[in-house]
């Protein structure tokens, strides 16, 4: 099972990589999806979240109030804390089945949080989507209809982007057409299905 990591800031493009990567036959397995199944009604980490936090966290329909919980986990630190040794686990152990699951030549592990978590000791190999922080911005604003203050503190509080550079294998510089990042994906495919094969 080879396993490349797919990363990057807000707005660098990460989703337009995975999905023309999809579309060429590999399996996703994305982070953030993951996070958002562990916790739909019936799952035992949602169970556990309401009954630490109390059933404020929880809607009408039983499903998590991500607004409440936020304003909860974010007031406190020892209540993200709480948060996070419960979903934590919960987001591992699925998204680990999910990779085993997988049967493309190799499969990616989606995550904006890739090298800031232990995520990255699930990969054999770590793919940086990068773009211009300015560009980031643009985006970002353009596709959440949110105000720059936002997505400035946003890019501010994520991995500096130097530092997200050093520590990839391969870097893909997103700031052209779409054609441009799929030539560059096109490359790294060929390589990645190369080192799957020789393993």
């Amino acid at each position: 099972m080879f396993v490349v990591g797919l990363t990057g800031g807000i707005g660098s493009g990460k989703t337009a990589a995975s999905d023309y990567l999809a579309g060429l036959g590999i399996t996703v397995v994305d982070a953030d999806l993951v996070s958002r199944q562990v916790v739909e009604p019936g799952q035992p980490a949602l169970a556990a979240i309401a009954a630490h936090f109390g059933a404020g966290v929880l809607d009408a329909e039983g499903r998590l109030d991500r607004r409440a919980l936020r304003e909860i986990v974010f007031a406190d630190p020892a209540q993200r804390n709480v948060l996070e040794q419960i979903t934590h686990p919960a987001i591992g152990a699925e998204i680990l089945r999910q990779l085993q699951a997988s049967r493309s030549p190799y499969t990616l592990l989606v995550s904006p949080l890739l090298l800031e978590s232990s995520q990255h000791q699930l990969t054999h190999r770590i793919l940086l989507i990068d773009a211009p922080e300015q560009l980031q911005q643009q985006r970002t604003e353009l596709r959440d209809q949110v105000p720059a203050s936002q997505v400035q503190a946003i890019i501010a509080a994520q991995m500096a982007r130097g530092e997200r550079q050093s520590r990839a294998h391969d870097v893909v510089i997103n700031d052209g057409p779409l054609d441009a990042l799929h030539r560059q994906l096109d490359e790294l495919h060929q390589q990645y299905l190369r080192l799957a094969g020789a393993q």
